[in-house]
């Protein structure tokens, strides 16, 4: 009910918006830069309804706060702390609605000023704020589903928002298809290449390296510890698709900007940094695989450190079969931990640029590029467990009683 709730908001348009003017704004020349917002925020952009910013800017904001509790001793200190977690999440609140009044400001001031039904301090306040609280809601909404639901509520609402735009999307491909713009043979290939991709990312996303460890026995009083064997799982991709969405939401920058501008900066920025310009997106792809090959490299430095595992691994007898344990253990963690990053960052990186390439050289038209494919199949792969958790747990009680 909470995902209808949010589909229904989906279809409430902001006030004060002449949504004629917006439709002819999508039709106009810079249809390209509106059409990735349009993509990022689940079809509510073409629209501009309450959800136009969508849940983007508490994402930004997560990942801002991640970065400044690494690089801030107070901030890595509150998060240490007991209610560390609560903190974070309130400090990460405030900043989300920063964001959105920002981001809300350059579409009322900025782009969108003309479809303004009236240019009035109140006009553009009634906007800045409905987009705000709509933002808002759907970060309360998100934080709910995560609470009394089933999986991350913030994943399943930009889940949602992606899988509502297939329908549309195979309506218009099946209309080309009978104009004669699209044939069959383009369509069937599209088809065999996405159940490509489905299944790549799913051999990435479950994929991981089991290094074998042996736990030496002690005798402790009159019994024995250890003695047993088991493995250490790296998974090639422990960020998961992080990387990826915090790559777009830097690129998206620029294309935020120039809502405050008119005129030659919004070209510039549509021809050189938008996927639909040219040669705007040759380098757009480029600085997307760069980003996401970094990110992912710093986010899996973040999540595991080999020197702090070995150390563990070294305190409770255990060590890695032919590696002496300590730094040596450290050093060929790192070295494995290094080889299947990078092939599940260049993995992470073909697949999120791969179909934004083909839908621009093809004219199939089913905007749904790489990103929002690794989002869907992830979000999928992890609510699935979670049901399978929950069914489990409650087959084990009634077993119980």
């Amino acid at each position: 009910m909470m995902i209808v709730v949010y589909r229904l908001g989906s279809s409430i348009p902001v006030p004060g918006i002449n949504r004629e003017v917006v439709r002819q704004m999508f039709e106009g020349g810079n249809a390209g830069l509106l059409d990735f917002f349009d993509l990022m925020s689940g079809g509510s952009f073409k629209q501009f309804t309450i959800f136009a910013l969508n849940i983007y800017p508490y994402i930004t904001a997560s990942i801002i706060l991640n970065l400044l509790t690494i690089a801030i001793p107070k901030l890595e200190e509150i998060a240490k702390r007991e209610d560390g977690k609560q903190k974070i999440a309130q400090f990460t609140r405030y900043l989300t609605v920063v964001l959105a009044l920002i981001q809300a400001t350059a579409y009322a001031v900025g782009f969108f000023n003309s479809a303004l039904i009236s240019k009035s301090a109140l006009s553009i306040i009634t906007v800045v704020l409905t987009l705000t609280a709509g933002t808002a809601f759907l970060m309360w909404l998100g934080e709910e589903i995560t609470d009394k639901g089933i999986g991350n509520g913030i994943s399943l609402i930009i889940f949602s928002g992606i899988v509502s735009r297939i329908p549309a999307g195979i309506g218009t491909t099946l209309g080309l298809m009978q104009a004669g713009q699209v044939n069959i043979i383009e369509i069937i290939a599209f088809l065999i290449f996405a159940l490509a991709v489905v299944v790549m990312v799913i051999a990435v996303q479950q994929g991981e390296r089991k290094i074998p460890v042996q736990y030496a026995k002690r005798v402790i009083g009159r019994k024995m510890y250890g003695g047993q064997n088991t493995h250490i799982p790296l998974k090639v991709l422990m960020s998961g698709v992080i990387p990826v969405i915090f790559a777009s939401s830097l690129l998206a920058f620029p294309q935020t900007l120039a809502f405050f501008f008119k005129g030659d900066f919004v070209n510039w920025v549509e021809k050189y940094l938008s996927v639909a310009g040219n040669p705007g997106i040759y380098v757009y792809t480029i600085l997307n695989i760069i980003l996401i090959i970094f990110f992912t490299y710093f986010y899996t430095a973040i999540q595991f450190n080999p020197f702090e595992y070995a150390n563990n691994l070294k305190q409770h007898g255990g060590f890695i079969p032919g590696i002496r344990p300590g730094k040596p253990t450290a050093n060929y963690l790192n070295k494995v931990l290094t080889r299947i990053t990078i092939i599940g960052a260049i993995t992470l990186a073909a697949i999120a640029t791969m179909p934004t390439l083909i839908f621009s050289f093809t004219n199939l038209n089913l905007n749904f590029g790489g990103t929002a494919l690794l989002i869907v199949v992830g979000v999928a792969l992890e609510t699935m467990k979670q049901i399978e958790s929950q069914m489990l747990m409650r087959h084990y009680k009634g077993f119980l009683n």
